[in-house]
């Protein structure tokens, strides 16, 4: 992790401050070099004869041509459609009108932005058919699980905006499942075995590429009322963890793996098993095959959306419902999210925090839910990015930098704008009086709704170091001696007039003019974004500043030979300790939530720190972070104003 920027000049190299209004974007050789080509081609274009004209073609689809205006296009048009559409007759049949799915999760482990997928999937499936969505914990295995996780993954699917049915936890069923277990053996679809796991894994062929021919285990035609005495064993503690097991009796011909003879139950370890709802009753757990469907029965699932990774199981899944005589939902399968240059396991999560890498799980630097939500990120951001990829079988696999594209242009519409200057130098305007002092009204947005608000302006002011130069060039347009620039709103522009230095160079101070003499109009060619100094309106507002960047160098992490954790940024983050906000951020911070919409509400407890999100005007999107206090704001880089930004 990356330690506070003792030298702000260096880190502002990596951070782009966007050119000043008017300023026109400085061009590179091979800029110049292309735009020339470019001309010399149009002109022998120009001189070339006309050709027959050609029909027209369908312009190509881009994710930058505007917003998914409809939140709900993935559920109109394309694979969900057409599930709803397939399932219609038979609910129809059965009599069954309500639409009902669930959204599925292990509480052993944090959200990440995968799941997102998952959530507005399931729940908005159900909310756009008229229907409801259970929020269902999938407790079978309660040597992970922990109290933090049930709350945090509640928390995400709220903050989503979504509101459950009902909570429910597979382990409220455990009575049942285990008849149901006692059921499938008197039917003849189920035994207790015995055999070690080398042994089952030759039963199966002996591991994948072996290729062997599969073969029964030894106890598959054992007698059902001994395969019941043994399951009743196994429940009472006789047996300790792989000495005993119940199988489900499938057919071992099929091709499909998932049909070989999958295990119903297994034993745990005395320390393994005790359970936070149910705890010490239980030695004997029902496996997630086992478990998931006959959940789904139990609260009359009608879609069981999850994906493709289960797609083989949609054979034992509809097997094992058949078996036991009980209702059978629907699942299909769609493709899952990943997102490039990250990790999302939960292992590689924990050695990253292990290591010092990260803080913690809601670090903003990671992809899990809470942290994108530290960072800053929108709930309705994470929506539209959703919506907007669609649905289908296929994975879809995602580039950091378009997911950022979409939380991008999210803000630029919903979030107000402030003057922030993150590296500040100070600027004494000598002609104007020690007391001066104006008002400048500054709108808090384009939209009208947003309002706006009125600011100090006095005889010093802070600017960006970077939007000064010690030494001028006739491609440069901000402040430098004897060149002139406009304060973003302040009536009249400034000269810069000199400048001084401490012992190694660096800039200590700027003396300006304000040219305000109606005589000699002096016109700027461009205004840059300042912060004043005033006691009497608390101005500036210290802040410390935490520009986050990739975390990782590479777009796949995990290729690295040496690992994942040999392809760490050790500039993941920068730290800006002495930045500057103007006084409208205490507005800001009491009309939050910015924006008002799912999760996010006014009025509730729910609400963040990082609900208090803005625009700093030429400089990035941010959010305040829990870390603030009463003595400094602290705040954090949601993502930057453009893609490119930080490859100056």
């Amino acid at each position: 992790m990356a330690d506070a920027v003792d030298k702000p000049t260096e880190a502002m190299a990596n951070l782009a401050i966007a050119p000043a209004d008017g300023e026109p974007p400085k061009k590179s050789k091979a800029q110049l070099k292309k735009e020339q080509k470019k001309a010399a081609k149009k002109e022998e274009k120009a001189n070339a004869p006309p050709k027959e004209p050609k029909a027209p073609k369908a312009a190509a689809a881009k994710i930058e041509s505007g917003p998914a205006e409809d939140p709900d296009s993935m559920f109109k048009t394309g694979f969900l459609s057409e599930v709803f559409q397939e399932r219609a007759p038979v609910l129809a049949e059965l009599g069954m009108k309500n639409i009902t799915t669930r959204f599925p999760p292990e509480p052993n482990g944090f959200l990440h932005i995968g799941h997102s997928k998952a959530i507005a999937i399931n729940f908005g499936f159900a909310r756009y058919h008229g229907g409801e969505c259970y929020l269902r914990f999938d407790d079978t295995n309660p040597k992970g699980e922990e109290e933090k996780y049930f709350v945090a993954i509640e928390e995400m699917v709220r903050w989503l905006g979504f509101k459950p049915k009902k909570v429910t936890y597979s382990s409220d069923n455990f009575d049942k499942l285990y008849e149901l277990a006692e059921k499938l053996i008197e039917k003849d679809g189920a035994y207790v075995c015995h055999c070690n796991k080398a042994e089952i894994i030759d039963q199966r062929g002996g591991g994948e590429g072996e290729g062997k021919p599969r073969y029964a285990c030894p106890h598959r035609d054992r007698p059902i009322e001994e395969s019941l005495t043994e399951f009743r064993a196994m429940r009472d503690g006789k047996y300790a963890p792989g000495e005993a097991a119940l199988r489900m009796k499938q057919n071992l011909e099929d091709g499909n793996p998932q049909m070989w003879d999958l295990f119903a139950y297994r034993i745990l370890a005395e320390e393994d098993a005790w359970h936070p709802r149910t705890q010490n009753k239980w030695r004997i757990y029902p496996t997630y095959d086992f478990t998931h469907c006959l959940c789904d029965s139990f609260e009359d699932i009608t879609h069981s959306l999850c994906t493709t990774e289960f797609e083989l199981s949609r054979v034992s899944y509809e097997w094992l419902c058949d078996k036991v005589e009980v209702y059978k939902p629907m699942q299909r399968e769609y493709g899952r999210l990943n997102i490039s240059g990250t990790v999302l396991s939960k292992r590689k999560i924990i050695a990253l925090v292990a290591g010092g890498y990260v803080k913690d799980w809601d670090d903003p630097r990671l992809y899990t839910l809470i942290a994108l939500r530290r960072r800053g990120v929108p709930p309705g951001a994470i929506l539209s990015f959703v919506n907007a990829l669609g649905v289908t079988k296929a994975p879809t696999n995602i580039e950091i930098k378009r997911f950022e594209f979409y939380v991008r242009r999210y803000l630029e519409t919903t979030v107000p704008r402030l003057m922030l200057v993150l590296d500040p130098v100070e600027v004494v305007i000598t002609n104007l009086p020690d007391d001066h002092l104006e008002l400048v009204t500054l709108p808090f947005s384009k939209n009208p709704a947003h309002g706006e608000h009125a600011v100090p302006f006095t005889k010093t002011v802070y600017i960006e170091r970077a939007d000064f130069r010690a030494e001028d060039s006739a491609d440069y347009f901000r402040l430098a001696p004897g060149k002139s620039v406009g304060l973003m709103k302040v009536p009249f522009p400034i000269t810069a007039t000199s400048f001084d230095t401490d012992a190694s160079g660096a800039v200590t101070r700027i003396h300006a003019r304000y040219e305000n003499d109606p005589a000699a109009p002096v016109r700027p060619k461009t205004f840059i974004h300042w912060v004043a100094k005033s006691a009497a309106h608390s101005s500036p507002v210290a802040a410390e500043v935490r520009i986050f960047n990739p975390l990782f160098l590479s777009a796949n992490p995990n290729a690295n030979p040496k690992g994942f954790l040999a392809d760490i940024n050790p500039d993941s983050m920068e730290v800006f300790p002495n930045a500057m906000l103007e006084t409208g951020f205490a507005e800001i911070q009491r009309r939050a939530p910015w924006p008002e919409r799912e999760g996010e509400q006014k009025g509730t407890d729910e609400n963040g720190p990082e609900t208090v999100r803005f625009q700093g005007m030429r400089v990035a999107y941010f959010c305040t972070d829990k870390d603030t206090t009463p003595e400094k704001v602290v705040l954090n880089r949601i993502v930057s104003l453009k893609e490119d930004a930080g490859k100056a």
